[in-house]
Order: C-alpha cells, then structure tokens, then sequence
C-alpha cells in the first residue's frame, strides 16, 4: 500500500473534544445548553443503530439529547404535528429526522416543516438554497464532514479538480456546491450513473470522491496517481461487512491518500452533526459562531 491513510475516527475524536470544551464553555457563560432531538419511525434496525449512534455521541459532547421513537404505522399528519411540537420548543435546537421513512410516509414535506433554525441535518430546501447561492446557514453533515477530513489531510481544494461521483441531495449536489464555495475554490465535476466514459473523468481529478453506494465502483484503472480518494459508501459485503464504493486495496497502491470504510468519513457525519448543532444554539440566541 502506497496510499496515506485518512482516519476519520482520529479527526472525529479531536474535533468532539474541541466541541465538548466549546459546550462546557457556553454553559458557564451563558447557561446554554445545546438540545438535539432525532426522530425514529419504525424499526429499521440501521436507523436504530444510526439514532443510537447519535443519540450517545449528543450527550458525550454535553448536550441535551431526545431521542423519540414512533411506530411504524404513524401517520403523516402525526409525524409532521411532532415537528411542529419540536420547533416551538426553546429547549430544542437541532432536529433531525432519521431516514428513510416507512414506504407511506413523504419525507419532503417533513424536512420542509423544520424550522431553518434548527435543521441542523441541512435537508429543508431553504438551507440547501442558501448553501446554493453562496451563503449558507447549516453544511450538510457528511459533506462538511468530507472538507474537514481534506483539510486534516492537508489537501488543497483551491483550484483542484474534483471529481464527485453520485447527486443525491444527501452527498453529492451539497459537497459541490460546497467545494465552490469562495475559500474552498475547487472546480467541480458533478458525476453520475450516466457520465459518459466515468473512468477518464475520474482519472483528470486530483480528488475523487465516491458517494453513489455500489461496491466496488472506483477502481485502480480510475485513479490518477497520488490523488486523494474519499470513499463515503456504506454498502454491505456478502459477508456482512461494511465496505464502501472504492476498491480499497487495488486504489491504495495508486492514491496519494484514502480514507477506508469504516473508519473514514462515517464518523465525521455524526461529530458535523453535533457542530451543527452547537452553532445552532448560538445563533437561535443571537451568539456569533466560533
């Protein structure tokens, strides 16, 4: 293996820390508590294991953390009446709503009903819109989480060629409009199922990043020496094993540096989720950021 390993476990280690001190810190200035509060339909057990993840992580940094767990058959009209709860509630600064929803249930309307304020998960359109058009409020998790794992690895975004494979609103369209935005400065390449020749564009990049969720996707023939790769698949292995959308041992020979799956950009997700909601606290009280 010839490529630098990224670790996304160490970086969300130091960056929970420096969160938690932040907490201690506006609880004795300021007597605030930051409050998160995730909302589970169903019995899906990766959304258990996801909420739980969060739910613990919340209350390690200081934070008041409410986890609410509603059954499978909720109606729409119940889910949506529970944010609305959630969003007049002052001890609540961040909401998210774990997905995906039971079959019957329409996200989009969910996600348009929490209050810009606390949409710490960055989903309601007007926080994309606002990431969109150069001045954001919240970052979308897994992408803000991405530039900070680039930035530890001392990859220079400005004026590189990015290449982002997969436009889901959760990953891919988020992370490009990140990655343009003045300070990041990188040219962006927004890839997809129906790029025409994907392996040529992917080896013009001095950063890949793969957020489609197929096995295997990125292969060695795709990487242009000493790139850096970010792997943000989750898919699971005939095996049981969780493995991402790079062909890790094939591309570590070939990257500059790679982050692996697990261990790479998973754990960043939950610790921007947490500096969402910090910030959150702060604004909702009229704090500027940190």
């Amino acid at each position: 293996m010839t490529a630098r390993i990224i670790d996304g476990k160490a970086l969300a280690q130091k960056v929970r820390a420096r969160i938690a001190d932040d907490v201690a810190r506006l609880k004795a200035e300021h007597g605030i508590q930051p409050g998160l509060a995730a909302v589970l339909v169903g019995d899906d057990p990766a959304s258990q294991v996801y909420v739980g993840m969060k739910h613990r992580a919340t209350e390690a940094a200081g934070m008041y953390s409410r986890q609410l767990e509603l059954p499978d058959d909720t109606s729409q009209a119940d889910l949506e009446a529970l944010v609305g709860e959630l969003n007049a509630d002052d001890a609540i600064d961040g909401i998210l709503v774990q997905l995906p929803l039971p079959d019957d249930l329409d996200p989009q309307p969910v996600q348009e009903l929490i209050d810009p304020s606390k949409d710490v998960d960055a989903l309601n359109p007007y926080t994309a819109g606002r990431l969109a058009v150069g001045d954001p409020t919240f970052l979308s998790c897994t992408p803000y989480g991405v530039l900070e794992l680039l930035g530890e690895a001392g990859v220079d975004t400005v004026g590189a060629h990015v290449v982002v494979v997969g436009r889901s609103n959760l990953v891919g369209r988020p992370l490009s409009n990140l990655l343009t935005l003045k300070g990041n400065d990188a040219t962006v390449t927004l890839a997809h199922s129906r790029t025409k020749d994907l392996a040529a564009v992917c080896r013009s990049a001095d950063v890949v990043v793969a957020a489609v969720g197929r096995i295997g996707l990125i292969t060695a023939e795709m990487v242009r020496p000493g790139a850096t790769v970010i792997d943000v698949g989750t898919n699971r292995g005939d095996d049981g094993k969780l493995v991402g959308d790079v062909d890790f041992d094939a591309v570590a020979e070939v990257a500059g540096a790679i982050t692996p799956v697990p261990g790479g950009v998973g754990p960043m997700t939950v610790t921007m989720l947490l500096q969402n909601t910090l910030e959150a606290a702060r604004l909702r009280r009229g704090l500027p950021r940190r």
